[in-house]
């Protein structure tokens, strides 16, 4: 039995590369199906082959983390890609990216693409929140695929450990990636006017490697929820708030309705931007308003 790390998922096909760079072609057993365990892009597993065509995965070492919806498993770093133009820049959606990746306790980075799309008055506003998202603790990189040495100062992101790729589509994910590794060749697409919007371009998750690093890249999709979430670990998504839980009067505080909140007060000083919050409040009556899974 040898061992090895899933680095492409296709048509009930799991690539699994071994620890001396060989790359086996697997099935998953059966077993899966029956568990309802689907082997993931970033998983660890055992498998047993004959040929480097003819392979079967026997198990799946415990995950660290995962994603649904880009589905891979032990990431260490997400970094999410919003567009200044082209999608226009949306802090909703960029919220709604760092929830889901801090619910999973994954690294987010968050990459401003198209900078040299805009305006000189537009640039000033994206830095503007770019200024904000810094003070909170997050890295924010203000990039352009095209422009020459536009991408360069994000190579030190790829020294190690696997990256994922997340954004809606269109914001340039794929040039972004072809711009640090020219081989790659992935296709990338242009918006649709009509739509506003990017075509879907990445038709399944693989680990590529980039320097030293491995990196997803992933199809891109404009619609996130929050079904994994529960409303009382919401605030902990928002690190602003995480950071002043401990301060406000009533434990278990939803940081809306109560008094002496810690994080209300923070809205109101400026410490905490009003958008974020207004976020939160939304996010958090989107939760309790779901349907219950059964």
């Amino acid at each position: 039995m040898s061992e090895g790390r899933i680095i492409k998922a296709l048509s009930g096909f799991y690539y699994v590369k071994t620890e001396n760079g060989e790359v086996i072609q697997c099935r998953g057993r059966g077993v899966f199906r029956k568990r309802k365990i689907t082997p993931l892009v970033g998983d660890f597993v055992k498998f047993e082959a004959d040929s480097p065509d003819e392979g079967y995965i026997i198990e799946i070492k415990q995950r660290e983390n995962e994603l649904v919806r880009p589905p891979i498993a032990n990431i260490d770093q997400a970094i999410i890609v919003n567009a200044a133009i082209q999608p226009d820049f949306s802090t909703t959606l960029l919220d709604r990216f760092l929830v889901l990746i801090e619910a999973k306790n994954i690294e987010p980075i968050i990459f401003i693409s198209k900078m040299d799309l805009i305006s000189a008055e537009e640039r000033r506003a994206i830095e503007a929140y770019r200024d904000d998202y810094e003070r909170i603790g997050y890295k924010v990189e203000l990039i352009s695929s095209k422009a020459s040495g536009g991408v360069l100062p994000l190579e030190n992101y790829f020294s190690d450990g696997v990256t994922v790729f997340a954004g809606q589509s269109g914001v340039g994910k794929s040039s972004i990636l072809n711009a640090l590794k020219p081989s790659l060749l992935l296709k990338t697409a242009a918006i649709s006017e009509s739509l506003g919007r990017g075509k879907h371009t990445t038709r399944h998750v693989e680990l590529v490697q980039v320097n030293n690093g491995l990196v997803a890249d992933t199809p891109g999709f404009s619609a996130l929820d929050f079904q994994e979430i529960e409303a009382e670990e919401l605030g902990d998504c928002f690190p602003e708030m995480r950071s002043r839980k401990g301060e406000c009067k009533f434990r278990g505080c939803m940081h809306r309705k109560e008094p002496r909140c810690a994080v209300k007060e923070a809205v109101e000083s400026g410490e905490i931007s009003k958008y974020r919050y207004e976020h939160y409040l939304a996010f958090l009556e989107e939760i309790q308003s779901r349907k219950p899974r059964y």
